[in-house]
């Protein structure tokens, strides 16, 4: 008689999730939302940008998603003299057959991490416009599909910083949040120390999803069911981002389809195949604040886009 052969595990999505989330979590302590955050942006197939002051952790997140994914990654160090070629490629004379090669740039991987992208000119930060709402880079009159998934990662300063470019707004309307990772704790800190005494926690990071874990997942959280109600739910809480009299600039069309696909890939990482007006709360402000531009009056005196946003859901009526 053979021994019976054992059927290999399947693991299931919370346990590939939570796989992930440990991985993060071993190279990010204390910062649970911002890497919550980040996995919901990868089932959501959407772009992040991490904002905050240097040495706070935003570019080794980015490369821990990475190395926790086993797809192609790519990194570019955004600085003033960067061009839309070196992002994108172009076509490199090859003086042997005295012909003209489409070489291609970092933008074609899985995941790219743009690193200080604040730091580069607008005419090099707009070369992401098209790859991050399309998936698809148009280089010298030529279409060429980009990997799927793609996802931009990307990280900047404060703007008040010396040698930074504000991002243009139609830059900012194709992120799906912008993350605030901020300064750890006390407790923290002090853990940190001690973990990165011998070797830096990313380089003992292992792949815990594949490339088609990936996908699967973001197909599948495109069938979590949304109710009517919370979709309206959804269009008047961006609606009235239009309206209030302390905003410049409310929420686009995008930023509805954003908070609505948004919350699908929350509801599935919570294993919910529905959504939940708490989803919808939960996720607007980190989805709808950096869409927003204040008026000038309501800038200087101190009024902050999260609390406009707080406001609104605290007028728009919960659907029961």
């Amino acid at each position: 008689m053979h021994d019976a052969v054992a059927s290999p595990v399947v693991a299931t999505n919370a346990e590939k999730l939570n796989a992930l989330r440990k991985n993060l979590q071993h190279v990010l302590r204390g910062k649970p939302e911002s890497i919550d955050l980040l996995i919901i942006a990868l089932v959501a197939n959407g772009s992040v940008l991490m904002e905050d002051v240097p040495g706070m952790g935003k570019t080794t997140l980015a490369k821990a998603l990475a190395k926790s994914l086993d797809v192609n990654f790519n990194r570019v160090q955004f600085t003033p003299d960067l061009l839309p070629g070196d992002i994108l490629g172009g076509s490199i004379y090859n003086p042997v057959d005295g012909k003209f090669h489409f070489q291609r740039g970092p933008i074609f991987c899985n995941i790219l991490l743009a690193d200080e992208i604040n730091r580069a000119s607008p005419r090099t930060q707009s070369a992401l416009l098209e790859a991050m709402s399309e998936s698809q880079a148009t280089i010298e009159g030529q279409r060429h599909a980009l990997p799927a998934p793609f996802l931009v990662v990307a990280t900047q300063n404060p703007v008040e910083f010396h040698g930074t470019y504000p991002l243009p707004e139609a830059q900012l309307d194709r992120f799906l949040f912008l993350i605030d990772i901020g300064y750890p704790d006390a407790e923290t800190e002090k853990d940190i120390l001690f973990a990165q005494a011998l070797a830096h926690p990313l380089e003992s990071l292992k792949p815990v999803l594949t490339q088609n874990d990936a996908l699967a997942m973001q197909h599948q959280a495109r069938a979590v069911r949304m109710e009517d109600g919370v979709a309206r739910y959804i269009v008047e809480i961006v609606g009235e981002t239009r309206r209030d009299a302390r905003l410049r600039l409310g929420a686009s069309p995008r930023a509805s389809l954003m908070l609505f696909r948004a919350t699908q890939a929350a509801a599935f990482c919570k294993g919910r195949d529905y959504v939940l007006p708490d989803d919808v709360q939960y996720l607007a402000p980190h989805i709808l604040a950096h869409r927003l531009m204040l008026n000038p009056k309501d800038k200087y005196g101190g009024t902050t886009k999260k609390q406009i946003v707080a406001d609104i859901l605290a007028k728009v009526k919960v659907p029961v």
